[in-house]
């Protein structure tokens, strides 16, 4: 046996060669498979060139002992001009070329709405999932989906959209399951998901389990667009440095012992390779970084002998696949040249975009505007002044830090670069609210720990006073807002349809431009210079209060 299959067969080993004492010799017969993960590419079509050639390295070390086997958490369409601009067609032609065996589906798979240039229905008739439903048609591989029903509780019957499939990998029966974050009715376009429910995770993945061992799986995979988070990846089995409330660890921990043996994690957009319930999770960040491998030795008779879960590897020792500077280093042994058909494949869809990308918006940054997820920063502020521009009639803007995809970097800015910071295509959406109910919205944001609401036009003040959080608001200039003042708010529909837990009535949405070409056409009226200080001042943030989120009066 050669050395690679031996140290294959490590279980749990970190590395080969490596002072952990010998595994035990396995049959001679048994074989490897390598269960590689990706998740949250999100459209970064640069990326798949590289990783195809650790694929093609990957699969010649498992020539002789094994196979491949290549899995996606799911989201794997929306986020750059490359891939929404054909709707994710670019990502599943290059997935057909690295040959993946299945996908799941994530909640940003449903941004595109039906086919065409609409990201939600406009008239009777229009499916508000044909753009995803196209892509699966398309496909060579199944989308997977088991927790995915209508409203009556069927499950969704979508062509080449299964529950699980059966595949047969250097001999072994392999079964794969798809499911989706039950969050996902909250996280994408309300009015592309309102006709459908969310199954939980662990019962939907149980009874597939069950159906696939009695159709002879030997081993059983997950492809899940549900996530965790740990921060140290040296003992699989240690998870002090994970967030034990991670949604995938207690999906595992609710499976029968017995019923899964791997997980392809995605959603959360961090790194897990460990194991909880028996189960091995492995997740890999996001924007095709990098991916997570899971190496099963399976007997003859189907029992997995042994496992080694890897760490996730980072794509480019140095440098970035957008870039064209990444220097992936080597691999089992060999070094890896990014796979020529892959980049064949990819390269119309980086040249379409070209033009979009670099046209000037005429302003310079004069430092990066960064942005966080759960706090006020630079970005969330600067693109709620900018919808405020857009929307003149608009007494005060919100937006969601979810939807803050990148920081746009110093220097002239670019459509392309404001195109990664907000991928969506979301629309500009306006309601009336009174100062009561926009001081509820501020609390209740700082009272959850998810999405911070950014704003633009007010200032907020939060203080305990009474065991109770109390919200002041005062208008720019220092005016105060009355509880029965009526204000204008401008938001996005993705917001204001419910997303992030906003709740809103009498919405209007202005379907006439994309609030990402909004804020460029208002970049563009502003000119010169811009500077993330004068967007955000810790020491004197639009929206004031002490301590962390989620607040708590005591």
């Amino acid at each position: 046996m050669s050395r690679r299959a031996s140290c294959a067969f490590g279980l749990l080993l970190l590395a080969c060669g490596g002072s952990p004492a010998p595994p035990a010799s396995p049959a001679a017969d048994a074989v490897v498979l390598s269960v590689v993960g990706t998740n949250d590419l999100h459209g970064r079509v640069h990326a798949l060139p590289v990783f195809g050639g650790y694929v093609r390295t990957l699969r010649a070390a498992r020539a002789d002992d094994g196979a491949v086997i290549l899995l996606d958490g799911g989201d794997m369409f929306q986020g750059t001009l490359e891939s929404n601009l054909a709707e994710g067609a670019p990502v599943v032609a290059a997935y057909q070329a690295l040959g993946y065996d299945a996908v799941t589906i994530g909640n940003h798979e449903f941004d595109y709405g039906p086919e065409g240039p609409a990201s939600v229905p406009q008239e009777e008739g229009d499916d508000p999932r044909g753009a995803l439903r196209a892509r699966a048609r398309g496909a060579s591989f199944p989308f997977l989906t088991a927790n995915l029903l209508q409203e009556s509780g069927e499950r969704v019957a979508w062509e080449n959209a299964p529950p699980s499939v059966l595949l047969e990998r250097a001999g072994v029966a392999v079964g794969v399951i798809g499911v989706t974050t039950e969050e996902t009715l909250r996280t994408t376009i309300a009015a592309n998901v309102a006709d459908l429910r969310m199954a939980p995770l662990a019962e939907r993945i149980a009874r597939e389990a069950e159906a696939l061992r009695g159709r002879g799986a030997q081993v059983i995979l997950v492809a899940a667009h549900a996530g965790g988070e740990c921060e140290a990846f040296d003992d699989p089995d240690d998870l002090s440095a994970c967030d034990p409330s991670a949604e995938i660890f207690a999906v595992a921990r609710a499976l029968p012992a017995g019923a899964v043996d791997v997980i392809v994690g995605g959603h959360t957009h961090e790194g897990v390779a460990h194991v909880v319930n028996d189960i091995a999770i492995i997740e890999s960040y996001a924007y095709g970084r990098a991916f997570g491998r899971v190496d099963l030795v399976v007997a003859p008779d189907g029992g997995v002998l042994e496992r080694r879960v890897h760490a996730p590897r980072e794509l480019c020792a140095t440098g970035e696949p957008s870039a064209g500077d990444c220097v992936p280093g080597d691999y089992e042994g060999r070094a890896v040249a990014p796979d020529p058909e892959v980049a064949e494949l990819v390269t119309p869809a980086i040249e379409a975009a070209r033009g979009a990308r670099e046209r000037p918006l005429g302003v310079t940054l004069t430092a990066p505007f960064t942005q966080t997820r759960y706090a006020e920063n630079p970005l969330g502020n600067l693109f709620t002044d900018l919808m405020r521009v857009a929307h003149p009639e608009a007494d005060v803007a919100l937006t969601n830090g979810g939807g803050l995809r990148a920081d746009l970097p110093a220097g002239p800015l670019t459509y392309g670069a404001l195109y990664l910071a907000f991928p969506f295509d979301n629309r500009f959406a306006t309601l009336e609210v009174t100062g009561a109910q926009l001081a509820a919205i501020v609390r209740e944001n700082l009272e959850d720990d998810g999405s911070f609401f950014s704003l633009s036009g007010v200032r907020a003040v939060a203080r305990c006073e009474g065991g109770a959080l109390e919200v002041t608001l005062t208008r720019e200039d220092g005016a105060p807002i009355a509880p029965d003042a009526r204000l204008v708010l401008v938001t996005t529909d993705y917001v204001a349809t419910g997303g992030d837990g906003f709740e809103a009535a009498d919405v209007t949405v202005h379907e006439a431009r994309t609030v990402r070409d909004g804020m460029s056409v208002a970049l563009e009226a502003v000119g010169g210079q811009l500077a993330p200080g004068e967007r955000f001042d810790p020491r004197a943030p639009r929206v004031f209060y002490e301590g962390s989120r989620p607040l708590r009066c005591r």
